[in-house]
């Protein structure tokens, strides 16, 4: 009985160093999903006027040009996919449905491609690369770390690679996987075209029209130097989106997980009452009884 009292004991003190980790886990993803959903919520506005400005263009654009080569659509056979994760776990299944879109993308749209290894993945954060990799993908893991500092410049890096190699005709199109941040309990996981660039749809009343963009300077020049910064600013975009997704997914997690260590502190103390009580009556019953033998 002694020793089943000890066993419980230790249980409830494990559990209880558990739940002050995940409560401090907590706080720390807290602070920044607040830091990071700012980001977010500032950029998203600029970066999705920016997208509409470019599928306008595109779409309203006849014929090649200097800066059109990465709206050019051709013939697929080598496919390229960014997928952002995280470097860390412990966020519930963030990671898993970004890997799971990825999968089902790859089995949906390019299944016929990766069987004959045409689906090259670039992965952004070590989950991501770590997944697709075991699963025997042919990976790039020179953006894995893109994580470890932030920013716009790291960024830029990749989507400068992607749009380079779509040019070089490395790859005949790109999509990137990613989720976005909705709010701390719930994220939107997507896989979006990213090279070449989608045109915008347009129903029959608006067909046969076209916008009339005034270019300055030259439209060629205009173009070929405003497209590669615009795919700079939506890769960000993306990123900053897992970001914030990411401390709100891992803020959900923990809180359930302290919530979780509650309801199993309260089972362990009510069995370790119980355990105590009949230790308690176990002794009683054997002093009354020697009691009672000495009497007799």
């Amino acid at each position: 009985m002694a020793g089943q009292l000890k066993e419980v004991r230790n249980r409830i003190k494990s559990v209880q160093s558990t739940q002050q980790i995940t409560k401090a886990m907590k706080m720390v993803s807290a602070a920044k999903l607040r830091r990071a959903q700012d980001a977010i919520i500032q950029m998203r506005p600029y970066a999705n006027k920016l997208q509409e400005m470019l599928s306008n263009i595109v779409s309203n654009e006849d014929g090649g040009g200097v800066g059109m080569s990465l709206a050019e659509e051709r013939q697929i056979n080598k496919v390229l996919m960014i997928v952002i994760t995280s470097d860390r776990g412990l966020c519930g299944a963030y990671n898993a449905n970004i890997q799971k879109m990825a999968l089902a993308t790859i089995n949906e749209k390019y299944k016929g491609l990766n069987e004959k290894g045409g689906v090259t993945i670039w992965a952004i954060g070590k989950k991501g690369a770590e997944f697709f990799q075991k699963k025997g993908f042919n990976v790039n893991t020179n953006f894995r770390d893109t994580f470890l500092q932030l920013s716009f410049a790291k960024v830029q890096e990749c989507a400068k690679a992607a749009i380079e190699a779509f040019k070089q005709k490395e790859f005949d199109a790109v999509e990137v996987v990613y989720s976005e941040f909705k709010n701390a309990a719930t994220q939107r996981f997507a896989a979006e075209q990213f090279l070449p660039i989608a045109k915008t749809k347009q129903d029959a009343s608006t067909k046969n029209t076209k916008a009339d963009f005034i270019f300055e300077p030259e439209k060629d020049q205009l173009i070929a130097e405003l497209m590669p910064k615009i795919l700079n600013t939506q890769l960000y975009k993306a990123v900053l989106d897992c970001n914030a997704s990411e401390h709100g997914a891992r803020m959900t997690a923990m809180d359930k997980a302290s919530e979780n260590a509650n309801e199993l502190l309260k089972s362990l103390k009510i069995s370790y009452n119980r355990a105590r009580q009949a230790a308690i009556t176990t002794e009683l019953t054997e002093i009354v009884s020697g009691a009672a033998a000495l009497q007799g």
